[in-house]
């Protein structure tokens, strides 16, 4: 672990990309939290799906974008620090990638919130 936080903070880019996707995925947490309780009981969460009701989700389920992205940034994390010294650009593009999947949560959630209150 001490590993993973010496190679993040070696590289400016590593480093700002996952600080700025673990500070937007607390916030889009915290955004759900502090809107939970005014949702309603069936929200749009498949939007993939056909219409009617097989696109709704209970309000619990709204967690799963969160879990996912935090999924994602854990995988991100590791194969960066496993990959930093033998390739700098494929752990760069990680922590970008962790970043703007990060911020595309942030979105999702913002306007689901939008549309539901």
């Amino acid at each position: 672990m001490k590993v993973f936080f010496s190679t993040l903070r070696s590289d400016r880019i590593l480093y700002v990309g996952f600080l700025l996707s673990v500070a937007l995925i607390i916030l889009t947490t915290v955004v759900i939290l502090f809107l939970y309780r005014s949702l309603p009981p069936f929200i749009p969460l498949y939007n993939q799906l056909p219409w009617g009701e097989s696109r709704l989700g209970t309000k619990i389920e709204i967690f799963i974008p969160v879990f996912l992205a935090t999924l994602i940034f854990s995988t991100n994390g590791i194969l960066a620090s496993l990959l930093y010294l033998k390739i700098p650009l494929v752990a760069r593009i990680f922590s970008i990638t962790s970043l703007l999947i990060s911020f595309l949560l942030l979105l999702f959630i913002i306007r689901l919130m939008r549309l539901m209150i």
